[in-house]
């Protein structure tokens, strides 16, 4: 599956746009890694874990993207947005990452010489 944050896939063109498809995932964080990030928040430096975390979940985001344009019968996800949120930060709470996109059919652009 072809999955572009362009409004087009090089290489392809369009055929047909299905329509819109969406992932989220919200992806708690534990205690010992929002321990070690809080310490961080403090004397500076970079939180492994919820770098780690964040992948994570982006990764899981893609993979329902794909899926629901699969649903579709696209094979193509264009114009993909992501967006990484913190939900209840007061509490260390949990992160939220969504992805939102166009799913469409597109064939391979044949070469003219």
């Amino acid at each position: 599956m072809i999955i572009t944050t362009t409004s087009i896939a090089p290489g392809y063109e369009i055929v047909e746009h299905k329509g819109l498809v969406t992932g989220e995932v919200v992806a708690g964080v534990n205690a010992v890694k929002d321990f070690g990030a809080g310490l961080r928040n403090i004397f500076g430096g970079r939180s492994a874990g919820y770098e780690e975390e964040i992948i994570q979940a982006r990764n899981t985001v893609l993979r329902k993207i794909e899926e629901n344009a699969k649903n579709f019968g696209a094979n193509a996800v264009v114009s993909l947005q992501l967006d990484v949120g913190v939900v209840d930060a007061q509490t260390g709470g949990f992160i939220l990452v969504t992805a939102v996109g166009t799913a469409v059919t597109v064939n391979k652009k044949l070469r003219r010489e």
